[in-house]
């Protein structure tokens, strides 16, 4: 279990230095200045992350329903 947890964390980890821009995103951060960008960036990686973590909950709550169920 914990080695599948591990999986999303290092993509989410390698995930931070792509900066998670859209083409649009990206063309939007470039006018503005660098203090700007970043903010961006990271208001996009902190919507991002729900989905994520609502994913990784339901395969948790898959994952133990089924272990239970083989217990049994």
């Amino acid at each position: 279990m914990k080695r599948l947890l591990l999986i999303p964390a290092l993509a989410a980890a390698l995930a931070l230095p792509s900066a998670a821009q859209c083409v649009m995103c990206y063309r939007t951060a470039h006018a503005q200045n660098q203090a700007r960008a970043r903010v961006l960036n990271t208001g996009i990686l902190i919507l991002g992350a729900p989905p994520f973590l609502i994913l990784a909950g339901f395969v948790a709550f898959v994952f133990h329903r089924n272990q239970s169920y083989r217990e049994e």
